[in-house]
């Protein structure tokens, strides 16, 4: 038999008719079972269990394994694949499909059941094409990255008072350039934001010399714009009005991809700070304390609270064009700094050293 020491978990079949053979000749010669099972070193239980199984023509080991008794049934099987041949096209989850059949109350399964059902029925969910990934469309090549080359805008929303706030924001040095507080969204407030804003950065006299140049004004033409405008696709951005109105002041326009808020995160970011730091605002009712705080908010904003965005700086100073000055001023400040720390400690520790017994003073 090939046998040595206790007999292994799993046996062939030859192996166990052989070892029930010499088991027979030795109780034929007066040895009890359990004797014979203690020489074996095989227990009596299983010495006993061979036997029956023996006489019943079952020695053959059955496979390992077997169904789970938590298994599921073969009408739930099939509430399955019916619902997968009902809703499949709406739900196209196998997660939604496992609710889907307690919603209706049909079969209570967890959805990796019916994933592992409808795989092996062969049935698969068709799953959306995912939308493939896009690119933000980069600034035209004569933008400046200079104050006043780049503008962004865009509205935020307080519904205790109702009002709808356009901002007009600076992208490179992220100025809070001007806004306008108005119960409605359109064109309208868009040409009023931007007509206030030319005229606060003197642009507005830029676009009147360009307009008496005799340079026609019904189409848009980039090689002379005096400044690009980037917002989202929003209906008032992308109006016929408000193209007709960039046009006459000489602005060419710029879109972020749809459903991207990424693509205007500089005024975005604007915006979180705003209600962030200033949480009263959403609970002014009055609008016109609204607009009193809004003005309050923008000169702070511009002058006195530092933008990391830009180096740590004031957007008025980033504006102005003081801003790499003061970086600058600061590296050498940090670097002196550091000198200068360096040269204490080391006077003081040679103040501190004592004279040795070759000093001579």
């Amino acid at each position: 038999m090939g046998l040595s020491g206790r007999i292994p978990r799993r046996v062939d079949t030859a192996t166990k008719h052989a070892l029930l053979g010499l088991v027979g000749e030795a109780v034929a010669a007066g040895w009890t079972v359990r004797r014979c099972a203690a020489t074996l070193e095989l227990t009596e239980r299983r010495l006993w269990r061979w036997q029956h199984r023996r006489a019943d023509g079952r020695l053959d080991d059955r496979p390992s394994g077997g169904g789970a008794v938590h298994g599921v049934l073969d009408d739930e099987i099939a509430q399955i694949v019916a619902l997968f041949h009902e809703w499949g096209e709406i739900d196209r989850s196998h997660r939604k499909l496992a609710h889907r059949g307690s919603y209706l109350a049909r079969v209570w399964v967890s959805p990796s059941t019916v994933r592992r059902v409808l795989a092996t029925q062969g049935l698969v969910l068709d799953q959306p094409p995912s939308p493939g990934r896009t690119r933000r469309t980069p600034f035209p090549d004569w933008v400046d990255r200079t104050p006043n080359s780049i503008w962004i805008y865009d509205t935020t929303h307080f519904p205790r008072s109702k009002m709808a706030v356009t901002v007009v924001e600076d992208l490179v040095s992220r100025k809070w350039l001007g806004h306008h507080v108005s119960s409605e969204e359109t064109s309208t407030q868009i040409e009023i934001v931007f007509t206030a804003a030319l005229e606060a950065e003197g642009l507005d006299e830029e676009l009147n010399r360009r307009l008496d140049g005799l340079v026609p004004i019904d189409e848009d033409d980039e090689r002379r714009p005096i400044l690009l405008a980037v917002s989202d696709n929003g209906p008032q951005m992308t109006s016929g009005s408000t193209r007709e109105f960039m046009t006459l002041a000489s602005i060419a326009q710029h879109f972020g991809r749809p459903g991207t808020p990424t693509d205007q995160a500089w005024i975005e970011s604007l915006f979180g700070h705003l209600k962030r730091e200033r949480p009263h605002l959403n609970a002014i009712t009055d609008p016109a304390i609204l607009r009193a705080e809004l003005h309050t908010a923008q000169a702070e904003y511009n002058a006195t609270r530092l933008h990391q965005g830009i180096g740590y700086v004031t957007p008025n100073d980033e504006h102005a064009g003081r801003g790499p000055t003061i970086r600058k001023a600061r590296r050498v400040g940090l670097d002196r700094a550091r000198q200068r720390r360096v040269d204490t400690r080391q006077t003081a520790r040679q103040d501190d050293q004592e004279p040795g017994p070759d000093h001579v003073g």
